[in-house]
């Protein structure tokens, strides 16, 4: 009744009718405002929601208003987010928005924004930490997020919850709630901790495991978290129960340093590229190959899937094969492909470019042998890279060929830009626009289907938007390096370790190996655990390139080794422990990049596959 004092000055309140607690509180707040009561069972009301129906990455719903029958779909399937478009939908119907631009509207709206780290655990857990809120509506979201690593994973579910503070519900009603949450996710295992939530056990259904602790320092001393295993374990809680010390026990720590990768920004990054494209009909693919650019495959291919990218392209088929087995259904394109993984690529449904006739051949001659026809492949035309690809006066030949078989079928055709990112090759870059247009029309005109056509990476969706086409290439943009304006789009990934030990070296001795490492002063030297086996170029010693360390520069002393690296870090407040940022939000990969002479590409697939991956939203 609190909350709805909010309203008194509103002209229109728009609200959920089938929620008993709030139907209640409306009829008794004496509001004079308008009442838009959407429903799902009362056909009676203006607005019938007359179905929801969940699919595996997106919801289609279905309603009635003013007598008219329509649908859209919400690229999301939590029950939260669901109620959330609802209300959205009730409110541009009274505001008297198109059905149709609803539809459009909603198909891109994204999933509310919050914080899951998803991290490997102990005993082959994996571990989603949501440690630092707790309420109804985010535990709702979050145990759908488990639900679905659980089914990919083949893993039980686990659930660590706090007591929720705050909500202005009476704990009875509260923990009712839980309980029929907690069910309805065929949660396994049940650990609460706090007073509430422990004098509701008797709730929870008697047929999961259930373990309940007064406070967290309880749960810790005991040997719950130590039995857990083969599980996938949502950690939740309100702040107040510093669950991290949770999450800290469970995590599996095999290495100091980190990947830490964005999603959320990665997400912006897509959106931002996506706001360039001159029509909403031109589809994207996004790169995916060296293991994400280092950022690591399956969750960057999994966030894709759930923002609807119309393909993923890797290089090889091996990448993309581990992509259907982990649940990846998109599209998959193989940019290198062998001529002995054409098997792989027929199960698993990855469709491969095509740059030869020798890779033609031998490609249709082994679909024939499967019985396999109309296999999609991608046509690569060379315009100008001199690296893979049809040369345009091939294309006679191969219209023939082509068409004299029925094992294969042209389901794009594209070429690569050599320098779109810089201006001095923009007459160049034109000349290859042109000679792909010519190549690709005569292509098209040869097949009555539709073939798409492509020829923008991320610099070329930027500076040539007229080169479109029927569909753009995003790769490095995407994680967050934008070759023409880094400004505008969003760092994903950061490097971070932590210091091991720091000691004190006099001016007259020296640091590591060689003793490369020449000190001018009497200085505080810290140890940091990565090296060049962790994709640390050895080229950054000697004081050639620095980390940060709380906001300050920390010079490389002396010889990157293998596993290890020093640092000066005698003019900086810190102890063993605190936190070294490689790159990051604060230190721009490629500051990195221009000390080694290279590009960022280099730098983020350099990273060994020992770094571990932590993947968030936020």
């Amino acid at each position: 009744m609190e909350k709805l004092t909010l309203f008194k000055d509103c002209d229109v309140v728009i609200y959920n009718g089938d929620n008993e607690l709030i139907s209640n509180c409306v009829a008794k707040s004496m509001l004079t405002a308008r009442e838009i009561a959407w429903s799902r069972t009362d056909i009676e009301r203006p607005l019938h929601i007359s179905r929801v129906t969940k699919k595996e990455d997106h919801t289609v719903i279905s309603y009635r208003y003013l007598d008219m029958d329509n649908t859209f779909c919400i690229p999301f399937i939590d029950d939260a987010s669901i109620e959330n478009a609802l209300n959205c939908l009730a409110a541009c119907l009274y505001l008297m928005t198109p059905a149709d631009q609803i539809t459009e509207r909603m198909a891109r709206l994204e999933p509310i924004a919050m914080r899951l780290e998803v991290k490997e655990g102990k005993n082959n857990c994996v571990l989603i930490n949501d440690s630092y809120n707790s309420d109804l509506a985010s535990l709702d979201i979050a145990l759908d997020f488990l639900v679905r690593r659980s089914e990919k994973k083949g893993l039980n579910r686990t659930l660590i919850l706090s007591d929720i503070l705050e909500t202005g519900q009476s704990t009875a009603t509260l923990y009712r709630r839980v309980a029929q949450l907690v069910q309805s996710r065929g949660i396994n295992k049940l650990i609460g901790v706090g007073p509430e939530i422990s004098s509701c056990a008797a709730r929870f259904d008697a047929g999961i495991e259930r373990y309940f602790f007064p406070n967290t320092e309880a749960l810790l001393a005991s040997d719950v978290l130590k039995s857990l295993h083969s599980e996938v374990i949502l950690i939740k809680g309100s702040r107040i129960f510093n669950f991290d010390k949770v999450s800290e026990a469970l995590e599996l720590k095999v290495h100091e340093t980190i990947l830490e990768v964005n999603l959320h920004a990665m997400v912006e990054n897509l959106n931002h590229y996506r706001s360039m494209l001159r029509h909403p009909e031109t589809k994207m693919i996004c790169m995916v190959k060296a293991s994400a650019y280092g950022a690591g495959s399956y969750e960057i291919a999994k966030t894709l899937q759930e923002h609807h990218v119309d393909y993923l392209a890797v290089a090889v088929a091996d990448e993309g094969s581990e992509l259907r087995k982990a649940g990846i259904t998109s599209s998959i394109m193989i940019m290198d492909p062998e001529l002995t993984a054409f098997k792989t690529m027929f199960d698993y449904k990855l469709e491969p470019e095509v740059y030869n006739f020798h890779l033609l051949d031998a490609l249709i001659k082994a679909a024939k042998k499967e019985g396999i026809t109309n296999f999609p492949i991608h046509i690569k035309l060379d315009t100008g890279m001199h690296r893979l690809g049809f040369a345009v006066e091939d294309i006679p030949l191969l219209i023939h060929r082509l068409k004299n078989q029925s094992a294969v079928i042209p389901r794009s055709v594209f070429s690569h830009f050599v320098g779109s990112d810089s201006p001095q090759f923009d007459a160049f870059t034109r000349r290859q626009i042109e000679l792909f247009e010519k190549g690709s029309q005569e292509l098209q005109a040869a097949f009555p289907h539709k073939i798409l056509r492509h020829i923008c990476n991320t610099a070329g969706i930027e500076r040539f938007p007229g080169a479109q086409f029927d569909m753009v290439r995003l790769g490095i943009g995407l994680y967050g390096v934008s070759p023409i304006d880094n400004s505008i789009i969003h760092n994903v990934s950061t490097l971070k370790t932590t210091i091991l030990q720091i000691r004190d070296v006099s001016e007259e001795d020296t640091v590591g190996y060689s003793r490369m490492g020449h000190l001018t002063r009497p200085s505080r030297i810290a140890a940091i655990p990565i090296g060049y086996a962790d994709g640390l170029n050895r080229h950054l010693g000697r004081g050639n390139a620095y980390c940060l360390v709380n906001g300050k520069k920390a010079a490389y002393v002396g010889n990157i080794c293998m596993d290890v690296c020093m640092i000066d870090v005698t003019d900086i407040d810190c102890r063993e422990g605190d936190q070294a940022i490689i790159f990051g939000d604060d230190l721009p990969i490629t500051v990195l990049s221009d000390k080694l002479d290279t590009i960022p590409y280099e730098v983020l697939t350099s990273i060994s596959t020992r770094v571990k991956r932590v993947y968030y939203q936020e």
